[in-house]
């Protein structure tokens, strides 16, 4: 079993995320910008920190909503580097705020954030890192893995002894559609 399946079980931190979120496919434009401004967040820290932090940090991004992120301006920046319920990084937060941009502009350009992500799979993850850098700010190689194993587009995110990967393969991930087509 995996590190992080061994950690989640019966976590009241861990567990809701990994039982219900990790690693399933489906998710929409707010969801998807949620998961890669968390692992933006994350970068350099625990995940534990994130998700503590989840809640007051979905509010204080206006629950990720991609056209109110995108509009923030220097209030907004000095607003959030000044809010404790959250982490209090300005290359991250103002990172974010640029990546809203960018999926405001993916809708043009690919019919949304979701598709862009489909039209580009399947792909290995050094292709990915690459896509990645030269679309947003601040997505490293652990950053998009983690992000992608997340929303289902590469496998690694459960073990097969993990009670949940049943669950996910059942979900038809990206990930194990790309294997079936092979």
């Amino acid at each position: 079993m995996n590190w992080y399946c061994k950690v989640a079980v019966g976590n009241p931190i861990h567990g809701p995320y990994h039982d219900t979120e990790y690693g399933f496919p489906g998710k929409g434009e707010q969801a998807l910008f949620e998961l890669l401004c968390l692992e933006i967040f994350q970068a350099g820290l625990s995940w534990e920190l994130v998700l503590k932090k989840r809640p007051t940090t979905v509010a204080a991004f206006d629950g990720f909503d991609v056209d109110t992120v995108a509009a923030y301006g220097e209030r907004d920046i000095e607003r959030l580097l000044n809010d404790p319920g959250i982490i209090r990084n300005r290359l991250k937060v103002t990172s974010i705020i640029h990546n809203a941009g960018v999926v405001q502009g993916l809708r043009a350009s690919d019919g949304g954030f979701a598709k862009w992500l489909a039209t580009h799979h399947p792909q290995d993850l050094s292709a990915w890192v690459k896509l990645f850098k030269k679309t947003f700010k601040f997505t490293g190689p652990e950053v998009v893995n983690e992000f992608l194993m997340s929303t289902g587009y590469l496998g690694g995110a459960h073990s097969e002894d993990c009670q949940i990967y049943k669950a996910v393969l059942k979900s038809n991930p990206p990930w194990l559609q790309a294997q079936k087509s092979d």
